[in-house]
């Protein structure tokens, strides 16, 4: 089921939480703003169907769930915080709910390890982490047009730094004993991922 309100109302019966359609109006918006090109709605749906894939992996699906749907909830290709700004959109939106506390820093620490460097704590941040980095073992057309849009995103960057930095970042996953974490992720997309990140760092 893709990202929209019947998916969010699903979400919310299930955290037994009201409706909340203002939030999921906002967090669409957020990920339709124009300067987005790969951080899109598109990213999300496709990580709700990995989710979907693999829920019965996870200790708690909806926390990861509702994780993904805020994870790039704030995204300025120019700035180191977006994370932190959208895992603190996500707590003030829990705490508004009165949720348990335990929910607020799962979801907050979900969200955090999706900076990708630190080595996750538990069971549901390997299965948020290997769902986040599913776009890395892709088909090698799906591949390039996530490597067009990301430069897309970073356009206003001269090309000369934008190849020294993508390569860097494509080499600290490449240079990883394992990309992925949860044997249903590294079966599927392990070979895929590196001999995409080999290509594309071959063509930077």
């Amino acid at each position: 089921m893709m990202m929209n309100s019947q998916r969010w109302q699903q979400l919310m019966r299930s955290l037994q939480l009201q409706g909340n359609e203002d939030t999921c109006t906002a967090l669409i918006l957020a990920y339709s703003e124009s300067h987005r090109h790969y951080h899109t709605c598109e990213h999300i749906h496709a990580s709700l169907k990995h989710l979907d894939a693999t829920r019965s992996l996870a200790e708690n699906s909806d926390a990861i769930e509702l994780a993904l749907w805020f994870h790039d909830a704030v995204y300025q290709p120019y700035a180191a915080d977006n994370e932190r700004k959208s895992a603190d959109w996500a707590m003030r939106f829990l705490q508004a709910n009165a949720c348990q506390q335990s929910l607020v820093d799962g979801v907050d620490d979900l969200i955090m390890v999706t900076m990708h460097n630190e080595e996750p704590k538990t069971s549901d941040q390997q299965l948020i982490l290997d769902i986040d980095l599913a776009i890395l073992g892709a088909p090698a057309v799906v591949y390039d047009q996530f490597e067009s849009n990301v430069r897309k995103e970073y356009r206003w960057v001269p090309f000369f730094l934008y190849r020294k930095k993508r390569k860097q970042i494509l080499y600290s996953f490449l240079n990883r004993e394992h990309i992925y974490h949860q044997p249903f992720f590294a079966s599927k997309f392990e070979d895929q991922a590196r001999h995409n990140l080999n290509r594309a760092i071959k063509n930077l």
